[in-house]
This record gives C-alpha cells, structure tokens and sequence, in this order.
C-alpha cells in the first residue's frame, strides 16, 4: 500500500510546470511514446519533453553511438533526456536478441541470443543467464523497460516476421508462458520492466504488419492466449503490446488488434482481466498508415484502450516529428467531446501506476498531490492497489 501510494506521487511532475500548462495537455503529453532520429540528444525533442508533451522514449539501433565503448555516450544521451523531463519518462528498448537486437557485441555490450536459441537450450538457466545480462546492461544505462518478451507462439513455420527470425520461445504455449515467466524474473532484479508482445497474437500470421494488414482469422486459436493467461496470473505482467493482426473472429469488423474495442477492452481487459498499461505496436506500421488515416487510427486506438501510442520515426517515411500533430489531435477530440476527459484520465492513471514502478517522489508536493489521487482512484475503479488487476469491492 505505501510503496502504491508513494509511487503515485509522480502524478502530475513539477509544481512549476503544472502551474503553467493545462493538466489535460500534460496527461495527454503521458500517452505519447517517439523515436528520435540519430545518436544524440535530439534538441527538438528535448523540447517536447521539457514541455510536457510525450512521456516516453525508444531507442533503436541509430541512437546508439557507433563506437566500441558507447556505453557512456548512450547513457548520458539518456540522462539528458530524463532530466529534461518534469514528470519520469519512460525509456524503453526492443531488446529482446538476435535480429531484435539494438545492443550489438561490437558497440561493447554482451552478447544476446534468439528467445528459440534459448529455448533450444532445454534449460532455464539459458533464459536466466541471457535475460539478466540483458537486464542488467539496460539497468545501467537507464533504460526502465525492455519493450519484450515476445510471447508469440512459433505456430506458423513460414511466418516473416515472428518465426523467421525466431522471435518466439516455442510453439507450445505453456513453454512459452514458463519461458517468458523466467526472462521476466530477471529483469525484475534489476527493476526493468517488460512488456510481452504482440497481442492477442502474431505468430499464426503469413503477413508482416510492417508492410501491410495481417489476417489471421483461419489461422489464429485461442492457445495463443494461453502465455498471457498464465504471466497474469502469476502477477508477472508490466504492461501489454498490442499487434495489428486482423481477426474477424475476434472483431467482425476486422479492425487490426492495435485498433479494436473488441481486442482489447472486451478481450484482453474484460475477460483476461488486465486493468493495466496497453501500448501499441508502431502505428507508423503500413497495417495502420495504408488503411487509416492518422486522425482515424488514433481516435479508433484511444477509444479501443490504448494507453500509449507508439510513433517510432524508425520506419522509412515516417521520419517526420509528430509529438506536436498527434498531440493537436488527441486535444481536438477531447474537446469535441469524441474522446472523453475521463477516457484520457483512464489511461493517465494506469501511465502513472506504472511509473510509480521504477521511481520516487523527489519532495514533499508530490505526495500531497498522491493522497489525492490516491482517494479518487479508489472512489472511481475500486481497483487492487497491489497489482494490474481489478477487484470489485465488497
């Protein structure tokens, strides 16, 4: 309960900053999550962030410096951003090995292997070993969350995106579900937090949501569930990704997961139960940008239940900075009443809860300002203060 309640204190950021900016720009600042475009501190970016305008950060495989020592020059390029920042970023990485793998041995950080490579081993201390160098390198650059494991199943051996690069642990559901139990146990001793991906899952797919819609609806079976069943039962969830697979079965109206009422408020928050952060896969993705509009997917994604949206500026053509039109939009439909304010308090208070994960109240203000939400939150959902999980009250 206290450790809940002293992590909430990083509800609103500085005093200064909340006093001069309209709270509702600065929690919608909190469901915006960028790239930026070289190794260096961004200017233009640490604007926004000074501003209040996103409240995490990726990192790919350009900003880390090209060097065989970049473990200093990438962690600074991180300390500049988080101290720019009136309320904790986020700081996150697609760290999961192998192809997916922005850390390279020649840049001076260790070795990482596919979660198959793992697997193969037919031993935990493989997934122990790999994971906790993993954790513990992202510890020590300030990175707070590795935006992995990948708990798709291995089921379609053509697969160009998940198998191909073996990206998936297994084809067997409770091994995966124990696998990824395992690697994300080891980033939990170094206080990194994961996100498994892609929901409700890619690996049946024969397309890449990178080039254009995947549908999955001959292919896809509920045993694909079975790996975030069991990690939210175990208590061993952070947050969720979602994937832009198409599934008539799951939404008649073959809107892609990232974007459906259906996939993640009725599915993965209704009868999964998850009450927690749900962050996109790219919405610069072609299954998204050739078949939506920005206005549209964004509008569609908020009122699905996404809590973050992800706009890497990592996908070719999509370079473009976008915290300022993204966040114009969101306002307008908040404004216009297509969004509600407490659909974007919703998403506020989850972003918050997850923050209070990995940091603390630097003074006095904050938990004043803590104690308050910490009542409205339990007026308003009743929710578990222990974990992701809703508990009705008695």
């Amino acid at each position: 309960m206290k450790k809940v309640l002293l992590g909430f204190a990083l509800l609103i950021g500085s005093g200064s900053l909340y006093g001069q900016r309209d709270s509702l720009d600065l929690k919608i600042g909190q469901m915006i999550l960028i790239g930026f475009p070289k190794a260096e501190a961004d200017p233009l970016v640490l604007e926004e962030i000074r501003q209040g305008k996103l409240g995490s950060i990726i990192f790919f495989e350009k900003n880390v410096p090209k060097s065989t020592a970049a473990f200093a020059a990438l962690k600074k390029i991180i300390w500049t951003y988080q101290k720019a920042a009136p309320i904790p970023l986020i700081v996150g990485i697609d760290q999961e090995g192998g192809k997916v793998n922005r850390l390279k041995e020649k840049y001076g950080f260790t070795r990482s292997i596919t979660a198959a490579a793992m697997a193969r081993a037919h031993s935990l201390d493989s997934v122990r070993f790999y994971a906790e160098a993993t954790a513990a390198t992202l510890a020590g650059l300030g990175f707070n969350i590795n935006f992995a494991p990948d708990v798709d199943l291995a089921a379609n051996p053509d697969n160009p995106v998940i198998v191909k690069y073996e990206r998936a642990f297994s084809n067997n559901e409770d091994s995966v579900g124990l696998l990824a139990k395992e690697y994300i146990a080891q980033h939990r001793k170094y206080n990194v937090l994961t996100s498994p991906k892609h929901f409700p899952g890619h690996g049946s797919s024969k397309d890449d949501t990178h080039a254009g819609l995947a549908d999955v609806t001959n292919t896809w079976t509920e045993r694909e569930l079975v790996p975030y069943r069991k990690l939210l039962q175990a208590g061993y969830v952070d947050a969720v990704m979602t994937s832009h697979i198409v599934n008539f079965k799951l939404d008649p109206k073959g809107l892609p997961g990232t974007l459906s009422n259906r996939v993640l408020d009725s599915l993965l928050r209704g009868k999964l139960g998850w009450q927690g952060v749900v962050i996109s896969d790219d919405m610069a993705m072609q299954a998204i940008t050739k078949n939506y509009g920005l206005e549209e997917a964004i509008r569609l994604g908020i009122l699905a239940g996404l809590d973050i949206m992800c706009f890497s500026n990592n996908i070719q053509g999509s370079e473009t900075r976008t915290v300022d039109k993204v966040h114009q939009i969101i306002k307008g439909y908040v404004l216009s009443g297509q969004i509600s304010r407490e659909r974007i308090d919703q998403s506020y208070r989850r972003i918050m809860k997850l923050k209070a994960r990995f940091m603390m109240p630097r003074d006095e203000w904050y938990r004043a300002e803590l104690l308050r939400l910490q009542k409205q939150l339990n007026a308003v959902t009743g929710e578990d203060k222990s974990s992701g999980h809703h508990r009705k009250k008695k």
